[in-house]
């Protein structure tokens, strides 16, 4: 399970890669189709081009954190979890005090 989310991630990032360098950063796109007032319309105008590779950068982003929540979660499967809430206070604050010693006894002869 952990291999398959692994390579949807590097194939989700690869996407997210190309369809970001796609777009223009003066927030028009690719400009596919020609320019100013062509038939194509649709998909094929810059405006349709712009709206998709936004739309496809959305889902590649949603798919991307998904993968990312998917395999941290699938890490943490199997640890013996705990809280630092639970351990006693007392026992964590401040210096420890040393151990007692044994008063010497003496050795017999």
């Amino acid at each position: 399970m952990q291999t398959i989310l692994i390579l949807l991630e590097l194939f989700v990032s690869a996407g997210l890669i190309v369809v970001i360098l796609l777009q223009r950063s003066e927030g028009g796109a690719l400009g596919m189709g020609g320019g100013g007032g062509g038939g194509l319309g649709g998909l094929f105008s810059p405006r349709g081009a712009a709206d998709t590779l936004t739309r496809t950068t959305g889902i590649l982003a949603v798919l991307f954190f998904l993968t990312c929540l998917g395999l941290t979660l699938l890490s943490l499967r199997g640890r013996d979890e705990h809280s630092i809430l639970d351990t006693n206070p007392a026992s964590t604050v401040g210096p420890k005090p040393a151990p007692a010693k044994a008063p010497a006894t003496p050795l017999p002869r």
